[in-house]
């Protein structure tokens, strides 16, 4: 049995990740993280997920819970979850990242473990978004140059990034196929007298409202036709379940740090 460890236990995904934790085969929750001066410390993890007693007391250090997990799902910040990445390294732990917003040197960071753990790494953790990565590829190939590509995304009203990491990547799946670099095509939001639409940007629009788990549609477009690939989201569970599929799958792997395709063999 893989034992579990949810961090940002009493958030939105936390929560969602112990319920999926304790839907799926193989893997029990082994401990649940909090900030240091959450008021939950001390309670049942189950209780504050919903899902029921589990016997499981909510802590406020991951020191604390060192020896009751195997690997570690984080869905937090950035700087959070680089200091949860070091801990898991220097305590032979593995680690399941879905957290989203950090900078390319957060970035490069994070990969510089890959010699010292096996982890999973992706903007999205949806078997859904990550089918969509592979269709955007083969779309692109296909359709070319000729075709302008925009990115509409939309999230609720709480998300602190944008565009989204899964935007994001969709565009790097995009811009790779077509041998562009993202950093030098990508325009977010235009205004004003802007002249005609470059022939090979990749434009990106955002919405924040309500209470929109996670819409996304790359649109590629030409004179007479366009094309729409679209995924939406309408529970959290469809992360969880997706980060709860990358642990047990990383566990018992070589040091390196995966991501999604890796895990669903889409590569």
């Amino acid at each position: 049995m893989i034992r579990i460890a949810v961090t940002g236990a009493a958030g939105r995904m936390g929560k969602a990740n112990i319920e999926a934790i304790q839907q799926a085969e193989g893997v029990e929750l082994g401990a649940a993280i909090v900030e240091p001066s959450s008021s939950l410390i001390g309670a049942d993890a189950g209780e504050v997920a919903g899902v029921g007693k589990l016997g499981v007391s909510i802590v406020g250090d991951l020191a604390d819970a060192v020896n009751d997990f195997d690997v570690l799902i984080d869905f937090t910040a950035p700087q959070a979850t680089l200091k949860n990445l070091a801990f898991c390294a220097e305590n032979g732990k593995q680690i399941v990242i879905g957290t989203t917003g950090l900078s390319d040197a957060e970035r490069e960071e994070l990969n510089s473990y890959g010699d010292k753990l096996a982890g999973v790494f992706a903007s999205n953790m949806s078997v859904g978004v990550n089918l969509c990565f592979k269709l955007l590829a083969m779309a692109a190939k296909a359709l070319g140059d000729d075709y302008d590509v925009e990115i509409i995304e939309a999230h609720h009203h709480h998300k602190v990034d944008s565009p989204s990491g899964t935007a994001l990547s969709m565009g790097e799946a995009v811009a790779d196929a077509l041998d562009r670099d993202l950093k030098e095509c990508a325009v977010y939001g235009r205004e004003g007298q802007t002249g005609a639409r470059p022939k090979k940007e990749i434009g990106f629009a955002t919405i924040r409202a309500g209470d929109v788990v996670g819409d996304h549609t790359v649109l590629f477009a030409t004179e007479g036709e366009r094309v729409e690939i679209t995924h939406k989201a309408s529970s959290r569970m469809t992360f969880a379940k997706g980060a709860v599929r990358a642990a047990r799958w990383v566990n018992g792997k070589e040091n390196a740090i995966y991501n999604m395709q890796d895990v669903l063999d889409l590569h």
